[in-house]
């Protein structure tokens, strides 16, 4: 008895039960993991409640806005603050990094200006002058408290009550925060081409008593300098970028469709056309690396010339174009050894991929159904986005005691600006006042945030895995009524794409949710062990760097494990109807009984997809390399001007991979469900008369023994 033999049988030798009446995916079903559909829908309720009292309590406008010391919004509109967007810091030297100022907790006044000041300046000239320059008085009094217009105030009690900074330095708006405008020349830092100042208070200090906060301003300002030319270069190629996504989507589209006649040549001329595509890469590095032999400065290493924000740089050096062609020799040469070893198992798929693809002509409306899990997915990131945000704004404004820390004790403690000129810390503590610090709370709702944001990314993960698994469930019930219709397509139910959705809703909601649930767990500890990795990054201890290590290598694993049992019980519930837990296990040992099978077919079948994305891909991102490279003379006019021409070539070939993997993501789904369905016909029918395959003929002859028995009209 062969191996194809004993899958007729049982463990015991015994005929496996055979249903006469069994004609695919069944109809008559009951609810299944009827516990824990209850539970979702208690979760979802939840996660709304969840949702409302986040709006309720959240305020965008604290990430949108920044806030002065008083607690007001800068920018806002139909307040004193409409016209004055940007925060001022009334002594930046007292905030110690730009962490600090974006998080508003820099120990100065702040309040909100309509511009930055743009020259230097001091409380103490300006005062000595302003009988006879008025007008350095009315400018510099715009950086005071609103309303302060007393330049005869002594001088130190306008700095004790902070009436005015003791200093303005030439700055730029960034975040809406004004940041001294710094820059380096001939490697000297400085401020407005100056490398002292006035601080007010009658010392000259340098530039480089700032150097702690503008190492990582001057950090943030050239990420934000690259960050505005890359948002230039999209507002300017959207259109063409759109181009070039519709183009894949139609490629993709024509593939599939022509997969259905031509499966095989189509597949050969993709598994030719990404070794053509690399091969021209290999050819186009050579050209780069022998073009820029001998030109001045070429030779240099990427070591030598450090980080560079204009990316055109690393293109002009020879070790870049070596670099690219090793790379792209490496995957060529791995591509065509797998080609010759698994050429004959290549063959067994392509006629694998024909069954699928005259599935798919049958039920041409699987192929839009990826719009549906897209746009479900795109609802649960939006409102987990939303839900976030205004979980985060959700604190209350906290106020407190801003004095010298070395003579008053109740410095940074909080208070109430309301009643706080009533107490007697003003008294006590000459010059202190009551700012805003930081939004927070003290109320069980406060204290509980970041139980719920936790709460929050759970049910996402959880609510994106069940829209996967819905998806999966729906296409498996559709390809499997067609496996399982006796005469195809006579006997292919009506709609039965839109069947099996009403059937995995109404009776699998619980079953589904049940899978999704397990592997939401799954992904949020990797989520934690992530977060933890990126908080111990510093730490020198080998052996808790090594513990991490081998815990997000061994939940990597798991997830891609629980990924593959999903996909395949989905399958069996589409089928048979069964909970998940039995659908789970039989899949499972049905694949293990044919495990060479799995191992050949589907896996070289992925392989051959794979290179069909990548195919689509390579295609438009080299069609969208000449064009915005303005190598094709046609176009030449239309061309964008741009800063980065990889912007939008990036953005295209990754949403051209995208939308190729939507469409092929059906392919591959009706793949592995006849696949699946050929293994269960196997075990469950013999080819004879009385149990008859439900495989087409030529499915039969591909993977299959025995002889068919003529089926009856």
């Amino acid at each position: 008895m062969d191996r194809d033999e004993e899958n007729y049988y049982g463990k015991h030798g015994e005929p496996r039960k055979f249903d006469p009446k069994f004609r695919g995916p069944i109809h008559n079903r009951h609810c299944t993991d009827i516990i824990c559909c209850v539970i979702f829908i208690v979760v979802i309720l939840g996660y709304i409640a969840l949702g409302v009292v986040a709006w309720v309590h959240g305020d965008p406008r604290k990430v949108i806005y920044p806030t002065d010391s008083y607690g007001q919004f800068c920018g806002q509109r139909d307040t004193l603050n409409e016209n004055k967007t940007i925060l001022f810091y009334f002594n930046i030297l007292k905030c110690a990094s730009p962490v600090v100022l974006i998080n508003l907790q820099c120990p100065t006044t702040q309040f909100c200006v309509s511009k930055c000041p743009d020259r230097f300046a001091t409380y103490i000239d300006v005062q000595a002058s302003y009988r006879y320059r008025p007008d350095q008085w009315n400018y510099f009094r715009q950086f005071c408290k609103p309303g302060f217009n007393n330049p005869r105030k002594s001088i130190a009690q306008v700095l004790r009550d902070e009436d005015c900074p003791s200093m303005i330095i030439p700055s730029r708006p960034f975040l809406k925060r004004c940041f001294p405008d710094f820059s380096t020349k001939n490697g000297v830092l400085t401020v407005a081409n100056q490398t002292t100042f006035k601080d007010g208070r009658g010392k000259t200090r340098n530039v480089t008593d700032l150097r702690e906060a503008a190492n990582g301003i001057n950090n943030v300002l050239d990420a934000r300098s690259v960050g505005m030319k890359i948002f230039e270069d999209y507002a300017i190629s959207w259109y063409w970028i759109l181009i070039g996504l519709f183009i894949a989507m139609m490629l993709s589209l024509l593939f599939l469709v022509l997969l259905r006649f031509t499966a095989g040549v189509l597949f050969w001329i993709f598994i030719f056309g990404v070794i053509g595509i690399i091969g021209y890469g290999i050819w186009h590095c050579y050209w780069e690396y022998d073009h820029l032999k001998g030109i001045p400065g070429s030779d240099l290493t990427v070591y030598d010339i450090g980080f560079q924000t204009d990316f055109k740089v690393y293109l002009q050096l020879r070790q870049t174009w070596l670099a690219f062609m090793i790379i792209l020799c490496g995957v060529e040469v791995i591509i065509i050894l797998m080609l010759i070893f698994l050429r004959n198992r290549i063959r067994i798929a392509i006629a694998l991929l024909k069954e699928g693809s005259r599935a798919i002509g049958y039920i041409m409306s699987t192929l839009f159904y990826p719009i549906v899990t897209f746009l479900l997915i795109a609802i649960c990131i939006s409102y987990w986005a939303v839900t976030a945000v205004f979980l985060a704004t959700s604190g209350e404004p906290v106020y407190k005691v801003m004095a010298n820390q070395t003579l008053c004790k109740y410095a940074n403690l909080t208070c109430d600006p309301e009643t706080f000129n009533t107490t007697n810390v003003t008294k006590l503590c000459p010059g202190a006042q009551c700012t805003f610090a930081f939004y927070g709370g003290e109320s069980l709702y406060h204290k509980y945030i970041f139980i719920f944001q936790l709460a929050n990314a759970f049910v996402f993960l959880w609510l994106v895995n069940f829209a996967i698994a819905l998806g999966q469930c729906t296409l498996a019930g559709a390809f499997a009524s067609y496996y399982w219709a006796y005469r195809k397509p006579a006997d292919i139910p009506l709609w039965p794409l839109f069947s099996s959705f009403g059937r995995a809703i109404r009776y699998h909601t619980g079953s589904l949710a049940f899978g999704a649930l397990i592997l939401a767990i799954v992904q949020l500890i990797r989520v934690i062990l992530e977060y933890l990795d990126h908080k111990l990054k510093g730490t020198q201890n080998s052996f808790t760097r090594f513990l991490l290590c081998c815990l997000k290598c061994c939940f990597w694993c798991l997830e891609k494990f629980l990924k593959f049992i999903n996909r395949n019980a989905y399958i069996m519930i589409a089928i048979y109807g069964k909970n998940f837990c039995t659908s789970a296990k039989e899949a499972f040992f049905l694949l293990m009984r044919n495990v060479v099978r799995v191992a050949v077919l589907d896996k070289v079948t992925d392989f051959l997809l794979f290179l069909g994305k990548i195919l689509v891909a390579g295609g438009v991102g080299v069609l969208a390399f000449f064009f915005f490279t303005q190598r094709i003379p046609i176009f030449g006019q239309e061309v964008p001007m741009l800063n980065y021409y990889w912007v939008p070539l990036l953005t295209v070939i990754i949403g051209s991979y995208l939308v190729a993997h939507g469409f092929f993501s059906v392919y591959a789904m009706c793949v592995d469900t006849l696949f699946l369905c050929f293994c269960e016909d196997l075990e469950r029918n013999d080819g004879s008369t009385a149990k008859p395959y439900f495989m087409s003929a030529s499915l039969h002859r591909i993977l299959g023994k025995k002889k068919l028995s003529p089926k009856k009209a």
